[in-house]
C-alpha cells in the first residue's frame, strides 16, 4: 500500500477479511482488486509467489491483479489475473536469461503503469508493449525510458 500511496495511485483497505483481495487501488471511476503477497526463493534458484485462494488458484471474477514482492530484490511485480489465472503459483527470475517461455512474468516487472490507466488502454490480455504511464516515477520492465 505504500509503495502504490508513494506512485500517488489512489489505495483503500476493504473492512474486514471476507474479500479475496487485499487492496482496492483506484483508476478513474472505479478500482482494481489487487492480492498482495511476497515471493519466496525456490530451490531452482528463482522465486515464486502463492496464488491460491479460497480454492484453487485465483480468477478473475475474485481479483484483477497479483502484486508480488520479491523481498530479497526488493522488487515489485504486477501481474494480471488473466495471465495466470487458475495456477496455484507465479514463478519470478529477476534478471535472468531463460529460455522462451521460462521467464514470461518478467514483462510485469515494476509494471504499476497497469494499475494507473484504463483497462482499454493496456495491451491484448493485459500485456504491456510498451509503459503506458509517463507520470510514475519508475518504470516498467518494457518502458524504453528505463
Amino acid at each position: 500500500m505504500a509503495r502504490a500511496c508513494g506512485l500517488s495511485l489512489r489505495v483503500a483497505k476493504p473492512w474486514g477479511n471476507i474479500d479475496p483481495y487485499d487492496v482496492l487501488v483506484g483508476m478513474d471511476r472505479g478500482f482494481w482488486r489487487v492480492q498482495v503477497k511476497c515471493a519466496c526463493r525456490t530451490r531452482q534458484g528463482g522465486y515464486q509467489a502463492g496464488c491460491t485462494g479460497a480454492r484453487l488458484g485465483y480468477t478473475k471474477d475474485e481479483i484483477d491483479f497479483v502484486a508480488a514482492w520479491v523481498v530479497e530484490e526488493n522488487i515489485w511485480y504486477i501481474v494480471p489475473v488473466e495471465s495466470f489465472e487458475g495456477k496455484t503459483a507465479v514463478p519470478f527470475h529477476p534478471g535472468k536469461k531463460l529460455r522462451r517461455g521460462e521467464n514470461k512474468y518478467e514483462k510485469y516487472c515494476e509494471a504499476w503503469c497497469l494499475l494507473a490507466c484504463d483497462p482499454k488502454a493496456r495491451g491484448w490480455k493485459d500485456i504491456p508493449v510498451v509503459c503506458r504511464c509517463k507520470d510514475l516515477p519508475v518504470r516498467c520492465a518494457v518502458c524504453p525510458n528505463r
